[in-house]
């Protein structure tokens, strides 16, 4: 066994936000190790050939980017284009295959016309518009707080009343969305619409008590303040790439194929590399591993082998609640509506069967242990946007990629034992909710790889879990915590005003774990990169200077642009 205690900081895990946070911290002088389980960094934010024989990147896991902050990215020196879509979603009635609801950022009057279209009463367009204008006022004064220190209840309020956004405040924070949403929406579909943003990766129902669809809906709007969800260029793969790149340029040291065994008191962590067993010792330890996953570390490495919490979060146990199904077209399939082009339809994030009452009824399924029927569901074409993630050959002869998102598929539907039956039976409901929309059946279009297979691909939640370690296959490592905290909460220290503490003041979270954490932001990592700079060093010896040994930007209490 070897032993290097030659570290300022040891990560554990190689995700995006490990990766930011390697950056950072090496950017600033300090001298870094990061650990990765697989055999390449990015953890879910990765582009890979899901199909033998068939030149597709595909965003395999996550798909979009929002809450990426233009600071990081300048920070960093990070080279990315983010390609924004002009069509927001489009919506088929379930009732009427014929028509639909296009949202069409660029032209407001047509957008209006879609929602006659489809039956929506005199006055909900406005009303729809109205009620997202009220939600941005409110993201636009939070946003600046995601890579801030952490602002208290009150705090944040103040930011919201200061930007004109009470009002916002109230429906979005103070009770059930559920309760909002049906106070200034009457049509059904157009409440589905609003109501999906809620329940990405999140199974709840839009009156719960527990707010746990408020908070993930704020998420989905607040990124930018704006809410945009863009194609990264060259798919999820070339962000994860690239802040590898700035990482090893800055002389973190970033080892593959390292798999961490234990995380013990005093900054110790052990791993197997290339067969051998090390250990390595550092003043912090960051963890860009799920809360579940780092106590399970904390457990090997205790001398008892007690079981820690590290941070007593009930909301870290949160189970996932969707199956992800990947496909390689031949070209776009043809619609039910006649009205709206494919290229159009395809163009933002395409709802299949995202009713208010579809979402509430696939909900009670699933909670009586079935898989709903119909599945609501999300597509993303990718390649529309960004067709590099394809061959020439495969551009030239107008293939396209779809990835779904389908959603009120619990973890609890599955289980080692049924895992294969699920997937094959979940596989088969995507693709009948698909087909429901469309004027062909989606098989037809399937590409086939050398093998004669079709280019399909699903994971479930166990899938998702075992491929890339997000317990229960929960998208944020567990639930999402509002980018607060309650007035009177602990704000001591430099991890708990950047909302990344442990119950071990050498240990901190900087994956989606950490408060503000979730998606592909890389908030985490640099919320504890700065927790870690503004504590300073613990062992006073000589550091290297960097650009950012100084400390953090935005330190300040209010939020700053």
């Amino acid at each position: 066994m070897s032993s290097n205690n030659a570290f300022d900081a040891i990560i554990v895990g190689g995700g995006h936000n490990g990766l930011a946070a390697a950056a950072y911290l090496s950017k600033a002088g300090r001298k870094v190790l990061l650990l990765e389980k697989l055999d390449h960094p990015g953890g879910a934010a990765v582009s890979a050939q899901a199909f033998d024989g068939v030149e597709a990147r595909l965003s395999r896991y996550s798909y979009l980017v929002s809450l990426l902050p233009q600071q990081v990215i300048d920070d960093l020196g990070l080279r990315i284009r983010l390609a924004r879509r002009r069509y927001s979603s489009y919506t088929p009635d379930p009732h009427d295959g014929g028509s639909a609801l296009l949202i069409d950022n660029g032209d407001a009057a047509a957008t209006a016309a879609s929602f006659a279209a489809v039956g929506a009463p005199a006055g909900e367009f406005r009303a729809f518009t109205e009620f997202y204008a009220g939600c941005r006022r409110l993201t636009e004064a939070l946003w600046p707080t995601m890579t801030a220190p952490l602002p208290t209840r009150s705090e944040a309020r103040a930011f919201a009343a200061g930007a004109g956004a009470a009002e916002a405040w109230d429906a979005m924070i103070e009770r059930p969305l559920g309760d909002s949403i049906a106070r200034s929406l009457q049509h059904d579909l157009v409440r589905g619409v609003v109501l999906t943003d809620a329940l990405i990766g999140t199974f709840a129902r839009a009156g719960d008590a527990d707010l746990q669809q408020n908070i993930c809906f704020l998420y989905h709007l607040v990124g930018g303040g704006t809410g945009d969800w863009d194609v990264p260029v060259g798919g999820m793969g070339a962000v994860s790439g690239e802040l590898e790149r700035s990482a090893r340029e800055a002389g973190a040291t970033i080892l593959t194929s390292a798999e961490v065994t234990a995380v013990r008191p005093g900054g110790v962590v052990s791993y197997r590399h290339h067969g051998a067993e090390h250990t390595a010792a550092a003043s912090w330890v960051l963890a860009n591993v799920a809360p579940v996953v780092l106590d399970r570390l904390r457990s090997s490495g205790a001398p008892d082998g007690t079981a820690p919490h590290t941070t007593h979060n009930p909301n870290h146990l949160r189970e996932g609640a969707q199956v992800k199904v990947n496909l390689l077209l031949k070209r776009l399939p043809r619609l039910l509506d006649p009205n709206v082009s494919p290229e159009a339809a395809f163009g933002g994030t395409f709802h299949i069967n995202e009713t208010w009452s579809q979402l509430d009824a696939a909900y009670l399924a699933a909670a009586a242990g079935t898989v709903p029927d119909p599945l609501p569901c999300e597509i993303y074409c990718h390649s529309l946007t960004d067709p590099s993630i394809l061959s020439p050959e495969l551009q030239a002869a107008g293939a396209q990629t779809l990835t779904v998102f389908g959603l009120h598929v619990p973890d609890r539907l599955i289980t080692a034992e049924n895992n294969d039956r699920r997937r094959a039976e979940l596989q088969a409901a995507v693709l009948k909710s698909l087909n429901s929309v469309l004027a062909e059946p989606i098989e037809e279009l399937l590409l086939s790889g050398p093998d004669g297979q079709p280019c399909i691909e699903t994971k479930t939640t166990l899938d998702i879990e075992r491929a890339v370690g997000m317990p229960r296959g929960n998208i944020f490592h567990g639930g999402l915590d509002w980018p607060f905290v309650e007035d009177g909460a602990p704000l001591e220290t430099p991890a708990q005003r950047w909302g990344v503490a442990t119950d071990d003041p050498q240990l901190l979270l900087c994956g989606s774990g950490a408060r503000r954490g979730g998606a592909v932001s890389a908030i985490g990592g640099h919320n504890a990169a700065m927790a870690v700079l503004e504590s300073g060093p613990r062992d006073p010896g000589p550091r290297k200077s960097g650009p950012l040994e100084s400390g953090p930007r935005n330190s300040g209490r209010a939020p700053q642009g």
